[in-house]
């Protein structure tokens, strides 16, 4: 119990807080009713009162740097669209004290342990119903009960393995719960992030501010997910609705963190009853998944006919046992908010004890007692859908607050209830507790909701030692979320004492072992193997356009025919540079490369997306009032440049895992295709004069030309420099024994025979080292084009599709 005692602010302190003032009768995080500080608040606040504005600028800056380097993002959408936003962080974390949040974390142990027992039920014996605690209507009607999921038993003997609740505190302090959500939790990811962050913003008070670590819940339930496995060779993997989710940044997060698979349906299959991923080596089996799709989408065979983003088959291999699913199909039955209106009872009724954290009162208006309450007090009533998951505070149309429809709708809400009650609940308005926000350089009280995190673990149920808040950008509640402006900011629970020091690193440490990487999924393979071919054709594609630009802006009319044979190659490959200076398919390279790279972003480092990221955007920013000539070769050297720093990146540090040798395997065979292309043409002795120069400049070896020939450009000088050097990395011979090589590679770790493409690899390869130049036609060079096609489908054949 917090003393009441009320002391003097020191002067720094109460100049801080100088115009903080909530609200009259809501609950402030910061401050107690007689306006003193909250004890657990004490050394941030004196923190930032030691601090000038300019230095709480810098430190503020320093996290939202690091959240810019590591790219951390959410999606917005916009109409029919979206796009990408920066992590909105509330630089000023929620600090809890650990007493307070060890009775929270009782209530949020006995919560989860009574949804389990819902969960059972509803997908079981149905005793709720029977005995009158739930109206079967309620069930039926809910459209995340799952009718082809009920009678399934899950294999590990648990539904529920991960959930999350959104928290607040009510206008007395007490905590409420506002919602459930145990269909597929988000945040625990940017919960990681935010703590990053914030890190980074008090760099010198939190390694003494005796802060609870989040790395030990994530390492028991990292642990407890890895032992739910049927056998050693079952794989854990995250499901992901994809790159355009809201969430999928954290997907790719948490997967990276964990060291789980990130696999979108596509890459999986039912087959004789077990689910399987494709990877480069094969099928593998699938033990464990941590569901992050909705579980309707889940399965268009048995619950969603019309959805794309399924896997056939997952009920059936559910339904036998093969895999365990966290959490189950069917759980989102749990989040409706009519729901709550009967846990309290059905509480009683299962544990013989009441709820130790309440939820907001709620009343389902299909029952008449119930539905006259709700009338008679409209005043202080959220009305809405009953099935509806989302908070009171985030709802908008078709609900109705103190007797009055929002968004201006017209009408009776006392009619609207008699009319349609059975589709509505009422919930008590409560007012959300605030917590300080720094805006405009001054701390101001603002709405939040705290999301906890519970994961089940062998010991039972552990509960995160924090969580995120959402922040309303004003005071107006309902402006809490992220789409409508919202930030977040960390949760620091804080003890009296030092914390220890937790890490991912197993507890019981036993002699040391090499891990092998894991198989590399066949679609993130796909991927990287096109974001090679992608940047190396952007890359050469901007040698072209410069070398074009060069030529029209020195070499006067001489040149013409040149530049309008150059301007015409160009325009094959969707880069005419005569009627753009930077041709809007240049730009369309850099986007779909970061496309590639965006669904493979647990496999690809922070450095190299943003060095890809940056890529993309300083071609747009060059494409942008650019002149022909000198200007757009110009700035085609700049992205040389860029897209040399990216390469580097890509090269130093990437591990050389399968999907670094899909990377360069892709890079490989684009290069020799796109040189045998340039060489077909403007060493025919159709081309124009100065083809060959030309030739020599675009592949980057004029240097070297000029040290190992002491003549000038000949046909056969460019053929052997740029075809059969080995020794030349634009040679078309290097590139060969390159892709040779990965391939090899590639066979080795994935456990194939030469097949298809290795055999075509070698042979094209051969017929190279024995060439001599004068053998190199255009022909030839045309027909080793469609050598490099077969050997890109044999290899999507083998290890991609």
């Amino acid at each position: 119990m917090e003393a009441k005692t009320t002391q003097p602010l020191p002067e720094r302190v109460a100049k801080l807080l100088k115009g903080y003032s909530p609200p009259p009768g809501v609950a402030d995080e910061l401050l107690r009713r007689d306006g003193s500080l909250r004890p657990a608040w004490q050394p941030l606040i004196r923190h930032l009162a030691g601090q000038s504005a300019e230095t709480r600028a810098r430190a503020f800056a320093r996290g939202d740097q690091y959240l810019d380097d590591t790219g951390v993002y959410f999606r917005q959408h916009i109409g029919e669209g979206s796009t990408e936003r920066r992590w909105p962080l509330s630089h000023v974390p929620v600090v809890i004290s650990s007493s307070e949040w060890e009775k929270l974390s009782e209530g949020i142990v006995q919560r989860a342990e009574l949804l389990e027992k819902v969960m059972a039920d509803l997908y079981g014996p149905g005793q709720l119903v029977q005995d009158g605690h739930l109206p079967a209507d309620l069930v039926a009607r809910n459209p995340e009960w799952l009718r082809p999921v009920v009678g399934i038993q899950p294999r590990s003997g648990h539904f529920l393995h991960f959930l999350a609740f959104e928290i607040g505190r009510s206008p007395d302090g007490s905590w409420l719960v506002l919602g459930d959500r145990t269909q597929a939790p988000s945040g625990a990811g940017f919960a990681l992030e935010n703590r990053m962050a914030t890190g980074r913003v008090f760099h010198d008070l939190f390694p003494k501010a005796n802060v609870e670590r989040l790395a030990g819940f994530f390492r028991s339930f990292r642990d407890a997910m890895i032992d739910l496995r049927a056998n050693e060779g079952g794989r854990v993997a995250i499901l992901t609705p994809g790159q355009h989710t809201d969430t999928y940044y954290e997907h790719a997060y948490i997967a990276r963190y964990l060291g789980f698979m990130l696999l979108e349906c596509e890459d999986m299959a039912v087959k004789q009853g077990q689910l399987k991923v494709r990877t480069v080596a094969g099928d593998e089996p699938v033990s464990v998944l941590w569901r992050r799709l909705d579980a309707r989408f889940a399965d268009p065979l048995e619950l969603d006919e019309s959805s794309a983003l399924g896997t056939p088959g997952m009920v059936s291999a559910l339904r036998s046992g093969a895999i365990t699913m966290v959490n189950c199909l069917g759980s989102g039955a749990l989040e409706s908010r009519a729901l709550m209106a009967f846990l309290p009872r059905i509480c009683e009724a299962l544990t013989g004890e009441p709820l130790k954290l309440p939820n907001i009162a709620t009343w389902w208006c299909g029952q008449s007692s119930e539905r006259a309450y709700v009338r008679d007090n409209l005043h202080r009533m959220m009305i809405g859908p009953a099935q509806s998951t989302k908070l009171p505070f985030d709802m908008d149309a078709g609900t109705a607050l103190g007797g009055q429809f929002r968004c201006g709708a017209d009408g009776s809400v006392s009619e609207w209830l008699e009319r349609e009650g059975e589709g509505l609940v009422g919930q008590e308005a409560v007012t959300l507790s605030t917590t300080p926000a720094m805006v405009e350089g001054h701390l101001v009280p603002r709405p939040m909701v705290v999301r906890v995190f519970a994961a089940r673990t062998p010991e039972g149920w552990t509960v995160m030692p924090g969580g995120y808040a959402r922040i309303g950008r004003s005071d107006d509640p309902t402006a809490l979320a992220m789409q409508a402006g919202g930030s977040v900011a960390d949760v620091w629970i804080t003890a009296d004492a030092p914390v220890t020091s937790e890490t991912l690193a197993p507890r019981d440490k036993g002699p040391f072992l090499r891990r092998q990487p894991a198989q590399l999924p066949a679609r993130a393979a796909d991927n990287l193997y096109w974001l090679g071919r992608y940047v190396e054709r952007a890359e050469i594609g901007v040698r072209q356009i410069r070398a074009y630009h060069l030529r029209l802006e020195d070499y006067g009319p001489d040149a013409l025919p040149l530049v309008e044979s150059l301007a015409k190659f160009l325009a094959g490959f969707g880069l005419d540079p005569s009627e753009e200076p930077v041709p809007p398919g240049l730009l369309q390279l850099f986007d779909v490369s970061r496309g590639c790279a965006s669904k493979v972003r647990d496999r690809f480092s922070t450095d190299g997306w943003n060095a890809l990221s940056d890529l993309a955007a300083t071609a747009r920013e060059v494409a942008e009032g650019c002149h022909p000539g000198d200007d757009a070769a110009r700035a085609m050297s700049l992205l040389l440049r860029r897209i040399a720093g990216f390469s580097g990146l890509v090269h130093e540090n990437m591990f050389r895992f399968l999907g670094w040798r899909f990377l360069t395997a892709g890079r490989a065979l684009e290069r020799t295709d796109q040189m045998a292309a340039f060489l077909a043409t403007f060493t025919d002795a159709k081309a124009p004069q100065g083809g060959l120069d030309l030739t020599v400049e675009v592949g980057d070896s004029v240097m070297t030309h000029r040290r190992r020939y002491s003549v000038e450009t000949s046909r056969e000088t460019v053929i052997d420099l740029l075809a059969l050097d080995a020794g030349n990395p634009r040679s078309m011979l290097f590139q060969m024994d390159v892709l040779l090589a990965e391939e090899e590679r590639i066979r080795a770790a994935s456990g194939h025979q030469m097949e298809e493409a290795g055999r075509r690899i070698l042979m094209l390869r051969t017929a190279l080292a024995v060439a001599e130049p004068a053998e190199i036609t255009p022909a030839r060079l045309r027909g080793f084009r469609s050598d490099l096609a077969a050997i890109s489908h044999a290899l999507t054949a083998q290890y991609l599709s």
